[in-house]
């Protein structure tokens, strides 16, 4: 390797990707192609790294497996920064395993650290759990280290492991300092903020606060029943009773616990529940036999018990009935979630990570494009929607994946 493309290898390290294109901006051998793309990636040109890496992949000769898998692995990467969750995660397992192969140890666990995040994008947060356990960050560049500990936090962050996660984030900062990569500390600093700005809404006794994730925390751990808005379910600190896929007997749960100790009028139920503003007969009957299914779903937690206008909860060893509510509520809450990191996304990504059919995806996107929430950048394929990111708020009780004990 001549002396321009290790000079321009290590500028790319360093976080320096001008300094790297002006030692190999004029040339188109395989390095210097690989080089190239990197430094474009770094720049935020991801359409056109991605064809650089393309072109450096196709030219490395048939014996050198280890340069085109590295160049798999950068790709991966862009895939990734571009929201592209679709990208096959089999290639980067092949490109892995070829560079452990070769010895190549620090890239190997790179590769593996993409993995891991696409994971946890997605919410599978025990295989992103698994493929970072598998890995001592201790024997690599400070940069590893750092994506180490900043998937380790979100992983703790995403399971409201708040201790872990600030443990992890305390690594994180060290590590990025130690780097000196700019992009890297304000991605940890990010990181960090999520754990102080709000995350939930405690509503009990008609009454709203504000909750961090560390007081989320606590409170899923305390004696209240939590009529959780989040994921749909109500909880003790040892039971959960999911309501996900019954979504009336769900409103019918929360308007309940808004009111606790009180009771709710028949006409609100009806009205809030079914989503009405006449109430007849039919709608009466019809809350009964709703009513009755909530107090067997609840039996082992609450009873519902009828009163002279309405229903109550009464909980059975809990002495508080807490509503644990998004800190926003609107129809589209968990695409803008998503997006609230400021990356690009593909609306194919989106409906990877929410687990919902694409066109459902494009259907929320296209409305919240027209309520000036959303944009779009590129066509076909190619475009992707964005959005600044909600300010004052963290979104980590928006996004997909299990809370303790789901």
């Amino acid at each position: 390797m001549d002396s321009l493309i290790t000079a321009a290898g290590r500028a790319l390290t360093a976080g320096d990707p001008l300094d790297a294109l002006n030692r190999v901006a004029l040339r188109d051998d395989a390095p210097a192609l690989a080089l190239r793309g990197i430094a474009m990636a770094q720049l935020g040109d991801l359409e056109r790294a991605r064809g650089l890496l393309q072109r450096a992949a196709r030219a490395f000769g048939p014996r050198e497996a280890m340069a085109r898998a590295r160049c798999v692995v950068a790709e991966a990467e862009i895939a990734l920064a571009s929201r592209d969750l679709g990208w096959p995660a089999k290639a980067l397992d092949t490109a892995r395993a070829t560079l452990e192969a070769h010895g190549d140890r620090a890239n190997a666990a790179h590769a593996r650290y993409l993995g891991a995040r696409r994971l946890l994008l997605i919410g599978r947060l025990d295989e992103a759990e698994h493929a970072l356990a598998g890995l001592d960050p201790a024997p690599f560049p400070p940069a590893l280290r750092t994506v180490h500990a900043l998937v380790a936090a979100g992983i703790a962050m995403r399971r409201l492991r708040t201790e872990a996660a600030r443990a992890a984030l305390a690594r994180a900062e060290l590590t990025a300092h130690q780097a000196g990569i700019p992009a890297l500390t304000a991605e940890v600093e990010g990181a960090v903020r999520v754990l102080d700005t709000p995350a939930a809404r405690r509503i009990a006794q008609g009454e709203e606060r504000l909750l961090r994730l560390e007081e989320v925390e606590a409170l899923l751990a305390s004696p209240a029943l939590i009529v959780d808005a989040c994921r749909h379910v109500v909880r003790d600190a040892r039971t959960v009773i999911s309501l996900a896929r019954r979504p009336v007997l769900f409103a019918l749960a929360r308007l309940l616990g808004e009111a606790w100790p009180g009771d709710v009028p028949r006409d609100t139920l009806i009205a809030r529940a079914f989503r009405t503003k006449f109430a007849d007969d039919s709608h009466r009957a019809r809350l009964r036999v709703e009513v009755g299914r909530l107090r067997t779903a609840l039996g082992p937690l609450a009873d519902v018990r009828a009163t002279r206008r309405g229903f109550q909860l009464v909980p059975h060893g809990a002495d508080e009935v807490v509503v644990l509510a998004r800190p926003i509520e609107e129809r589209h809450a968990a695409v803008l979630a998503l997006l609230a990191d400021g990356e690009p996304w593909a609306s194919s990504a989106l409906a990877l990570a929410l687990g919902t059919s694409q066109r459902t995806v494009q259907r929320a996107l296209d409305s919240l494009a027209a309520a000036g929430q959303v944009q779009s950048l590129g066509r076909g394929r190619a475009r992707r929607w964005m959005t600044p990111p909600v300010p004052g708020f963290t979104t980590t009780l928006l996004l997909p994946g299990p809370f303790p004990g789901d």
